[in-house]
């Protein structure tokens, strides 16, 4: 803790820079005067740049005013707007009293809903803030009873709607009745913990999302397109009125400089681990929008055949304006019928250099450390099996932010230790493991080390019928191609002679 002595009284513009400023986080406590909104006096504001280990750079704010009393805080977020949104489902059962204590981060732009009393926290309703769930129904509790007195001589109809809604709120803050906790943020900043981790959690679910423009333009990127539109006519990147296809020879890929091929606007794993098998015969190039800044930028897409595989799709993005890149691999051809289990024996160094096709549906199991990742966590990728458990290892680090804060309990601060070092040992072949991808689409890859992939006795591949719910969850229960086969059926039999 800091001595208030040490506070230092400075202006607003002072305490943004030392934000701004990118050191190490020995940061000071700075004191802002500023107006109280409730008495209009002058009250303390105290500014704290902060790092919740393992997760985020925050900005912790607290007020308060001498005169009436009034205090508040906040949290900020003062690091990076992630890649893509992030949801959160927390099944809360009835008689769960354990559940309300999991620590909450929600920032200032994050949405809570609670659909069973069709009920919705706005950002701008709660500000970013460090709680627990317990202490965010508390507060919505106690924000919305405030004004309850007046509320009742005024409009006492409205006051008897919300009286029996807070009944049933605090019915569920008590564990009374069973509700599912949303938390939805598009700047992908807001966390639930774990508290089964790095295990599955059955009651808590998380899905990652691209954001809309909408999404974009209230996190504060342009999302005007006359904006775009005149920036490009300005002298940006050309946007071409059709897709355009260049012929590019085997091994001009990444050779030429000028061309700015796929391989220098993907990363390096594409690069490194797709174009052995094959080089692109063609180069498509057609125009798209930046998911960052939403300004139009060039896309460039080429189809290519693993061996023992599939034909896939490279698509490789670069926004000329704020420099945002983007790589996706994308499976070709229908859906599979059946899914696909693959299972790799890990036993030396070789094995560390396989090349691993992750897709977004593929879960991750290792049974020797009883990890098991649901499909969607990673997200698709494109590494070696090295590079998938570090990946591993930086996601739970991540997602799971209080793993070593002082809100961790000594016994699970152990746990956690003691499963990062199994993990990182994992690196070293101390013992042999196994790597299994679970893929409801069959759409994941681990390469073998021998020319005939029956040869290679660590690697097994296994297919699987999907359940009703797995192809429910696809989407595919309903997918009606009956119309398009028989205008396919049709146009064969005209052919017919």
């Amino acid at each position: 803790m800091m001595d208030n002595g040490e506070d230092q009284q400075l202006d607003v513009r002072s305490v943004v820079e030392a934000v701004s400023a990118d050191h190490s986080f020995g940061a000071p406590l700075y004191v802002v005067e500023s107006m109280c909104m409730r008495c209009h006096e002058n009250g303390t504001s105290r500014f704290l740049l902060t790092l919740i280990p393992h997760f985020r750079k925050v900005l912790i704010s607290a007020f308060e005013c001498p005169h009436c009393g009034e205090r508040n805080n906040e949290v900020q977020f003062a690091g990076k707007i992630q890649p893509r949104g992030c949801c959160y489902h927390l099944d809360v059962p009835a008689g769960d009293v354990k559940i309300f204590d999991r620590q909450v981060v929600k920032s200032e732009s994050a949405t809570i809903r609670i659909p069973e009393l069709d009920f919705e926290i706005p950002p701008e309703a709660q500000r970013g803030s460090l709680s627990t769930v317990e202490g965010i129904l508390a507060r919505a509790a106690d924000e919305l009873s405030a004004l309850q007195e007046e509320r009742k001589k005024v409009d006492p109809k409205t006051a008897e709607a919300i009286d029996q809604f807070l009944s049933k709120l605090r019915a569920c803050a008590k564990a009374e009745t069973p509700f599912t906790f949303i938390l939805d943020d598009p700047a992908g900043n807001s966390f639930i913990e774990n508290p089964h981790a790095p295990s599955p959690d059955p009651s808590l679910t998380i899905k990652f999302y691209d954001r809309t423009p909408e999404q974009q333009a209230t996190l504060g990127y342009l999302a005007d397109p006359s904006q775009a539109g005149q920036s490009q006519s300005e002298g940006g990147l050309g946007a071409p009125s059709a897709a355009t296809t260049t012929s590019t020879p085997h091994g001009a890929i990444g050779a030429t400089g000028g061309h700015r091929a796929i391989a220098q606007s993907n990363n390096t794993d594409i690069s490194d681990n797709l174009f052995r098998y094959s080089a692109p015969e063609e180069v498509m190039t057609f125009p798209s929008t930046c998911g960052a800044c939403t300004k139009l930028c060039e896309t460039r897409m080429f189809v290519t055949k693993i061996p023992y595989f599939q034909e896939v799709i490279v698509m490789a993005s670069t926004c000329e304006d704020c420099g945002y890149r983007n790589s996706e691999l994308k499976p070709g051809g229908s859906i599979p019928e059946k899914g696909k289990k693959i299972t790799l024996s890990v036993k030396n160094i070789a094995d560390l250099s396989r090349d691993v096709i992750k897709s977004d549906t593929a879960g991750v199991k290792i049974p020797e450390l009883d990890l098991e990742l649901a499909g969607g966590t990673l997200g698709g990728m494109v590494t070696t099996v090295e590079g998938l458990v570090t990946q591993i290892r930086e996601s739970l680090a991540r997602v799971h932010g209080f793993t070593f804060g002082d809100s961790l309990d000594e016994s699970k601060k152990n746990k956690w230790k003691e499963f990062g070092s199994r993990l990182t040992k994992l690196l070293s072949l101390e013992q042999p493991w196994t790597l299994i991808l679970d893929d409801e689409l069959a759409n994941s890859f681990i390469s073998p080390v021998t020319d005939d992939i029956k040869d290679d006795h660590q690697l097994t591949y296994e297919e699987f019928e999907r359940s009703w719910e797995q192809n429910e969850e696809l989407g595919l229960n309903d997918i009606d191609t009956s119309s398009a086969d028989a205008a396919y059926g049709s146009t064969e039999t005209a052919k017919l002679p």
